[in-house]
């Protein structure tokens, strides 16, 4: 067996790298490969989870930004677009940092860049800083949503075709579950400290992000097997699921991250709740969506993903109805009904959506005529890619969510029309998840030449092209 090539040995010595990893292989998955996989998977979980915290770090500061900071619920609302904007763009150039510099290693310096907005906010939170101040510091929030992406690509390299469902949605639950626990740290920091007092909160976060990132580089691997390969990056870009997939999750994790930044802020502005009254709601839907979004991939593993992604739309769909009703009537306790609803559906679309990813690619390399590893190396190979891209797009929806809001609120004083809006690109997401992959064998090139032909005659009952993933 010959040795790692120069260019390999110089990256190992750098840091902990392991060079041969095969997932798929039984054996070696029984033997180490599982073992090693979960222990990176829990220290992931925790890096992401604390990037989480710090993205959506301004849901929790606008509550502390009272009639003296000047600014009105317009304001507010595009202060929080902004750290959304940033995330999503940041997701991006995270996905490839992870083959650049090695899982590991980039956990390490995602979690310290986290310290720049958490300091940066330490320093401007207090009356009489000017609004542009503010949006600056917002901006720098956004590394925290690039973490994602990094994080779940590193992870789906870890795990085999099988796992990929549990696995991903484990780690993106527990990242997302950063939200919450933000916004309940500011609970606590208001009911006792009081809502002119949000560097308490800061100064709870900065030694937690050290935590994260010691943590990472002491335990974490690199695997040499990861590379930055183009070819798949521009074929994921031509592939048109990789759009389709970014469409649809605009509805589930735009929709997730978008509320999780709205919310207290619809709660003050609608229902007119105090900010300790809204802080004490406000931690409630994220949590649910955090928390069901490991068995929406479970779900997605034993039945198929694009079932349940179907299935989650159409009671998103039903549950902004009930939300449209509270708003017209001003039922507080309904509306609080249906939005958390909403939130739990975005987490079982969330995990549902991202199995569907490597399913997807897997289901391609198949039609290829690719078989055993092949056909998973393929999957691995163009998913890895993909998944950034498609975190990306999808966190834009978060952004789409806000403005919709902002306006609403100019326009009107209450988010009904932007409720009105999200009901109906649910339904579209509905007939594109049906269309796409559940209707029936789709023919000719199709999406980004994804299209296959069964060999059965016209009229016969056909199976659907990917109605496993």
């Amino acid at each position: 067996m010959t040795g790692p090539a120069p260019a390999a040995r110089a990256r190992t010595a750098s840091g902990r790298w392991i060079e041969e990893w095969d997932p798929e292989d039984e054996r070696f998955w029984a033997e180490k490969g599982e073992r090693i996989a979960r222990r990176n998977l829990a220290f992931s979980i925790l890096s992401e989870h604390i990037g989480f915290s710090i993205w959506t770090l301004w849901s929790v500061l606008v509550l502390f930004m009272g009639p003296e900071y000047g600014i009105d619920a317009a304001g507010k609302f595009f202060l929080v677009s902004v750290a959304t904007l940033v995330g999503a763009i940041a997701r991006v150039p995270y996905t490839f940092a992870v083959a650049r510099f090695g899982g590991r290693n980039w956990t390490v310096v995602s979690a310290a860049l986290l310290l720049l907005p958490t300091a940066a906010a330490w320093v401007v939170m207090e009356p009489g800083t000017s609004y542009t101040t503010f949006l600056l510091v917002a901006v720098l929030t956004g590394v925290g949503g690039g973490n994602f992406a990094s994080s779940m690509t590193n992870i789906n390299s870890f795990f085999p075709l099988r796992k990929k469902g549990w696995a991903l949605g484990l780690n993106a639950g527990g990242g997302n579950i950063g939200v919450p626990v933000i916004q309940l740290a500011g609970l606590l920091v208001i009911a006792t400290a009081g809502d002119g007092s949000p560097r308490v909160l800061l100064a709870v976060y900065a030694p937690l992000i050290v935590v994260a990132a010691v943590l990472a580089w002491r335990y974490m691997d690199n695997l040499l097997t990861v590379t930055n390969d183009t070819g798949a990056a521009l074929e994921s870009v031509r592939d048109g699921h990789t759009w389709i997939m970014s469409f649809l999750y605009i509805g589930t994790f735009g929709s997730f991250i978008g509320y999780s930044f709205a919310f207290g802020l619809v709660l003050q502005n609608q229902f007119d709740r105090t900010p300790l009254q809204a802080a004490s709601i406000t931690f409630l839907g994220p949590l649910l969506g955090s928390l069901i979004r490991p068995v929406g991939g479970a779900l997605a593993d034993r039945y198929g993903g694009a079932r349940i992604t179907l299935y989650t739309f159409l009671g998103m769909a039903a549950a902004t109805g009930v939300v449209i009703l509270a708003s017209q009537r001003a039922s507080l306790p309904v509306f609080l009904v249906g939005f958390i609803a909403l939130f739990v559906l975005t987490g079982l679309g969330n995990g549902s959506t991202y199995k569907m990813i490597p399913g997807i690619y897997h289901a391609k390399a198949q039609a290829l005529g690719l078989r055993g590893e092949e056909a998973a190396a393929y999957g691995r190979r163009l998913s890895g890619a993909a998944i950034g891209l498609i975190g990306a797009v999808g966190a834009l929806g978060g952004l789409g969510i806000n403005l919709a809001f902002r306006q609403s609120f100019l326009t009107s004083g209450t988010g009904t029309a932007a409720f009105v809006t999200f009901l109906a690109f649910y339904m579209l997401c509905c007939l594109v998840t049906w269309a796409v992959y559940l209707r029936g064998t789709r023919t000719g090139a199709g999406s980004g030449g994804t299209g296959e032909t069964s060999g059965e005659s016209a009229g016969q009952r056909q199976q659907p092209a990917y109605a496993g993933v």
